[in-house]
């Protein structure tokens, strides 16, 4: 029985291929056996510097090898990471740092005086650079000593995602969540030693959790790709090419930009093999244009909030769509359960709306140091009062089809009462983007002025009137859009995903204004 996640490293690639490349960062490259190297070194700094092991240490890094060997090196050191955004506001960063009150944080000499200004104390700040410079310096039996004190029920990591009252949420992941999910995707899908996985998503998102630990435990590659990279689709292409990438699990927003400009006619992907996508739905007219060009290539469909460890349902694409039918989220990841609740709290019946909630060790262990909110979105189970069962609330609306496979209609909040009618925004979205010039589209409601409003990328002009005769076939009139908003590039928040509270502030202001 698996205990902690290091194991998957030290019973997998740094058993069976030490010498083989472990990350490459630009013109750096770390096989499997440096990595352990720096990583004891860097848990032997941090030994030093606080001997309070089973605490937070946050690690303020840019995207990076860097990054990897600091949360391996935290994790030897028998506490757990969170790694930060560098480029967060001051104030939101302040935030952060307050409601995790890191041990240690972990940055390198460039943006120690950043964490001064956020107020982190110096005695507190461990800059990565020394530990990457100079020897390496480490006792193996008390790096093991503290490994040993770690069980799968203790905290992994810290990821923080917005909050709604303006404070971000931490949620705390577990090793246990983390090796039931990683435990499922080596098994359900054959990643080998000779893999590059195209690491495009920031480290403090969950992706990487994917892709860290299915490298360390089966010997994968992790290629960084640059952060800057994200905003040019013909350069990710290249990148792609260029480096023999066989793996990519990327936001679907980055694919939908690749599909708009046509970069799959000329590219030369013969290495890539699987996909897998999550975060926000896929518009199937654009996975269709990714899977003419890739027929090779295996689509995965993965769904799951931050509180759940990664993603908790899939859906292998094993069968053609057309350009406007929805793609399922599919089924269950193993040993994860996934219930359907109706407005009476009673499971629903087959294509009967309700929210998913989901039951298994997967679940999150809370929010950091907020036992109400936990509480609130980790509640019993209703349908176990026989011992305590939590269960997370995901606020969103989904059913089961005749096949059984689960199907997403959107964000319970999402869902908006119009003209008497109940009505998903999801769906009005899922229609705009079958309009072949349409490349993004976002969808809100001003409630006061009873309005839907389409914000929108295209690559030409396009009128209300145009768009509205094109949806007419494909929506009943009070769905249809009342304002329209066409923009250059629709704004995007730090995961890649379309920045809809971003959206919604511009469109509180143009109407005061």
């Amino acid at each position: 029985m698996q205990r902690n996640v290091l194991e998957y490293f030290e019973r997998g690639a740094l058993r069976q291929f030490p010498d083989q490349t472990a990350v490459v960062d630009g013109t750096e490259r770390y096989t499997f056996a440096a990595l352990e190297r720096y990583a004891k070194s860097c848990a032997n700094r941090l030994i030093s510097s606080t001997d309070r092991p089973a605490g937070p240490v946050a690690v303020f890094l840019p995207k990076s090898a860097a990054t990897v060997i600091a949360d391996l090196g935290i994790l030897y050191s028998g506490n757990f990471y969170t790694n930060l955004d560098v480029k967060s506001p001051l104030k939101r960063l302040e935030n952060i740092l307050a409601n995790v009150d890191p041990e240690l944080v972990v940055t390198n000499h460039e943006l120690r005086t950043q964490l001064l200004t956020a107020g982190v104390e110096e005695s507190k700040i461990v800059c990565i650079d020394s530990v990457l410079t100079e020897p390496i310096q480490y006792d193996e039996n008390s790096l093991r000593a503290r490994v040993e004190t770690v069980i799968d029920t203790d905290p992994l990591c810290i990821i923080n995602t917005s909050g709604s009252t303006g404070t971000p949420k931490s949620v705390v992941l577990s090793h246990r969540g983390v090796i039931d999910f990683i435990d499922w995707v080596t098994a359900g899908f054959e990643f080998r030693h000779a893999d590059i996985m195209g690491s495009l998503s920031p480290f403090h998102f969950d992706i990487y959790l994917l892709e860290l630990f299915v490298s360390l435990a089966k010997g994968c590659s992790m290629a960084i790709i640059p952060e800057q990279l994200s905003a040019f689709p013909a350069k990710l292409v290249e990148f792609l090419a260029d480096r023999r990438v066989s793996f990519i699990f990327w936001v679907p927003t980055v694919m939908v930009n690749i599909s708009n400009m046509d970069l799959l006619k000329a590219a030369r992907l013969e290495c890539l093999r699987r996909v897998f996508f999550a975060g926000e739905v896929f518009p199937t007219r654009h996975l269709n244009y990714w899977r003419r060009h890739l027929p090779a290539v295996q689509f995965v469909n993965l769904y799951g909030p931050i509180e759940i460890s990664v993603d908790c349902t899939y859906f292998v694409v094993d069968r053609e769509f057309r350009d406007d039918e929805p793609l399922p989220i599919g089924f269950p990841c193993r040993n994860t359960d996934i219930l359907i609740f109706n407005e009476q709290n009673q499971p629903a019946k087959a294509n009967e709306p309700g929210e998913l909630c989901v039951r298994g060790s997967s679940l999150a262990l809370g929010y950091w140091n907020n036992p109400e909110q936990t509480a609130k979105a980790f509640p019993q189970n209703p349908r176990n009062p026989h011992f305590p069962e939590v269960i997370y609330r995901t606020g969103d609306s989904v059913y089961r089809n005749e096949r059984g496979e689960i199907m997403f209609i959107g964000r319970k909040d999402f869902q908006i009462k119009h003209m008497g009618y109940r009505i998903e925004l999801a769906e009005i979205e899922n229609a705009v983007l079958t309009v072949p010039q349409i490349h993004n589209a976002c969808v809100l409601y001003h409630r006061e002025r009873k309005e839907i409003t389409l914000f929108f990328e295209a690559a030409e002009k396009l009128t209300p009137a145009g768009i509205r005769q094109r949806l007419t076939d494909r929506l009943p009139k009070y769905m249809l859009p009342t304002v329209f908003h066409q923009l250059d590039t629709l704004p995007r928040n730090p995961n890649g995903k379309i920045d809809r509270q971003a959206l919604a502030i511009s469109l509180m202001s143009s109407v005061m204004g």
